[in-house]
């Protein structure tokens, strides 16, 4: 467990930061955009479970937000760097619970029969943001895989592309247990 026993260093003052191994390297650079990205990801869907969802959401998003600190140190190391320091990364399992958590999501709130727009409750609306966010860093993973092939965790896009699936839907799910009509995309407007 990392102890952080100072929290502002100045190392930064010159427009770089520290990979996770300690390497220095641009703040702009494609790496840290895309673990940058995960932790704005985290923070929106903490305060998503702030604005008060339901108690299972609650529940669901702490584990996914454990889950994204994970992914954030996958992503802050270079392959062999994880394997030195132990890293936690993400697996398969991950990507699998997601799936079976939007399955079961699903058959509680049924299936789409128009396009929804971001909205109802406001713990679904705080979602649907984290969803875009979410979007954001899978193409930013997207990205740095095409820029360093053998250094990003395949997993890593994968969890992000189910992960955004997951919260719209439990965006739909919030609006269902607070009894709120989804907000429906009006063609004809």
């Amino acid at each position: 467990m990392p102890r952080l026993t100072k929290i502002y260093t100045r190392k930064g003052d010159d427009g770089t930061t520290s990979l996770g191994s300690r390497e220095r390297v641009p703040k702009n650079a494609l790496r840290v955009q895309a673990y940058g990205t995960v932790d704005e990801l985290n923070s929106t869907i903490g305060v998503a479970v702030a604005s008060g969802l339901c108690g299972r959401l609650a529940e669901l998003l702490l584990i996914i937000q454990n889950e994204l600190f994970h992914l954030g140190s996958d992503l802050s190391f270079y392959a062999d760097d994880k394997k030195k320091y132990g890293i936690p990364q993400i697996e398969a399992r991950h990507v699998a619970r997601l799936e079976t958590l939007i399955d079961e999501m699903s058959d509680v709130v049924g299936p789409l029969e128009n396009f929804i727009l971001p909205g109802g409750a406001v713990g679904a609306a705080h979602l649907h943001v984290a969803r875009t966010v979410c979007r954001r860093a899978e193409r930013e993973a997207i990205a740095l895989m095409q820029e360093e092939p053998d250094e990003v965790n395949l997993h890593v896009v994968k969890y992000l592309n189910r992960l955004s699936d997951a919260l719209f839907v439990m965006s739909r799910y919030e609006n269902h247990q607070q009894g709120i009509p989804e907000p429906l995309w009006d063609t004809l407007a």
